[in-house]
């Protein structure tokens, strides 16, 4: 799934209902010096939903309306759009906001990039199996920050555990999920925009003439 990017050029093959067509776009030149093997088109459902006031457009592969509704796509899009802040809590509360890894060789940078991933990763796991436990809970309505200290900090003392009773420490860790649930934010809009870099080195003023 994506958003329908603007001034696409696309050929409608068919309506297949109320705000859903199925469209052919064809391929940028760019996109074809990428991966040369790809087919001259791409058939896809576009489907168009009034959120707000605003007309979202999004486009997806899943073109079968009676076994992917609409409803359900725009639903789902709407988490993905959650699912995307996954990158700023690897940024902020996995590398403390450092700008480089500890690393200085090549092979270790990618060495320490990947434990980076798996961490976030098996934080993520944990987390949707304690939404997954409660009712009308989604695994990103849970405390990423929270969440990861207190799992970090349960984890950690595995090792020392006699393998018999990990079984009633992990029922502990599952029963402390509705602590870790965010309360209800209040509808917001987050336009998709490039944020400014911030300077890495003091700016020279200019010179006066």
């Amino acid at each position: 799934m994506r958003p329908l990017r603007k001034g696409a050029q696309y050929r409608v093959i068919r309506k297949s209902g109320a705000g859903q067509e199925l469209v052919e776009l064809s391929l940028s030149p760019q996109a074809k010096k990428k991966w040369p093997l790809a087919p001259q088109t791409l058939t896809a459902r576009l489907i168009s939903k009034a959120l707000n006031g605003k007309v979202v457009q999004i486009l997806t592969s899943m073109c079968d309306p009676l076994r992917y509704p609409k409803s359900d796509i725009v639903e789902l899009y709407s988490h993905r759009r959650e699912i995307e802040h996954g990158f700023r809590e690897m940024k902020q509360h996995l590398l403390n906001n450092e700008l480089t890894v500890r690393s200085k060789k090549p092979e270790l940078v990618r060495q320490e990039r990947w434990g980076v991933a798996l961490s976030y990763n098996l934080l993520r796991f944990m987390m949707a199996q304690m939404a997954y436990s409660l009712k009308g809970v989604e695994p990103y309505q849970m405390s990423f920050k929270q969440s990861a200290l207190y799992l970090k900090s349960q984890l950690s003392l595995l090792p020392g555990v006699a393998p018999g009773k990990i079984p009633r420490i992990m029922k502990e860790i599952m029963a402390m999920a509705p602590g870790l649930v965010l309360p209800e934010r209040r509808a917001r809009h987050y336009p998709i925009a490039v944020k400014k870099r911030p300077q890495r080195y003091p700016l020279r003023p200019p010179s006066k003439a």
